[in-house]
């Protein structure tokens, strides 16, 4: 039976879910959708079809697009942190829980790592995530260097290396991923023996 009148946006009546599971699942389909098109190419009406909903309900839940893209971010480096553990430690746990969450969560890993750092309006907290990283980095893979410059430059470089490794694996379709953290890691070990050795 067709029915008349305003376009939903969504092809059939969204599940009664209770606030939190609604907005988790917003949240979800979100991710998926700005870390396809990006912030600037993502309309609401996008993530409420991703999401399989009304616009309307997505209203209930976020006022903006830039309030929902907030929330994205939020839960993204939330669960990065988790993954990562407490102080985004540079260990062989800390590596797995990342290639791990970049496994199960693909698009958080994308949106954080690579949309958000190009828009203007977000940019400043990742650049606050990459800081924390460089930190952690410097606090954890230098101990006490000697060589001033050359524990900056490592400190900088675990984390890109780190992340660019992982979008690369994403990218290859996630080959082996039960040796993925390790081969990342004797990666890094074999760079950073590198720039030690005279």
């Amino acid at each position: 039976m067709a029915v008349s009148g305003h376009d939903t946006g969504a092809t059939a009546p969204a599940k009664r879910l209770r606030r939190a599971e609604r907005r988790e699942q917003i949240l979800a389909a979100a991710t998926e959708a700005f870390a396809r098109a990006g912030f600037a190419a993502t309309g609401l009406d996008d993530v409420a079809a991703e999401a399989g909903i009304t616009r309307v309900i997505l209203y209930r839940h976020f006022e903006s697009k830039n309030e929902l893209y907030r929330a994205v971010l939020d839960r993204a480096r939330e669960r990065f942190a988790e993954a990562i553990g407490d102080g985004h430690r540079y260990s062989e746990a800390g590596l797995a829980g990342m290639v791990g969450w970049a496994e199960r969560d693909p698009a958080g890993f994308r949106l954080l790592f690579q949309h958000a750092a190009r828009e203007p309006e977000f940019r400043h907290e990742i650049d606050d995530l990459r800081a924390e990283m460089v930190a952690a980095a410097y606090r954890d893979l230098t101990r006490g260097s000697a060589r001033e410059p050359l524990a900056v430059w490592t400190s900088h470089l675990a984390p890109a290396l780190a992340v660019e490794a992982i979008m690369a694996w994403l990218d290859a379709g996630k080959p082996e991923p039960e040796r993925a953290a390790e081969r990342i890691g004797r990666a890094l070990e074999g760079f950073f023996g590198a720039l030690e050795s005279d």
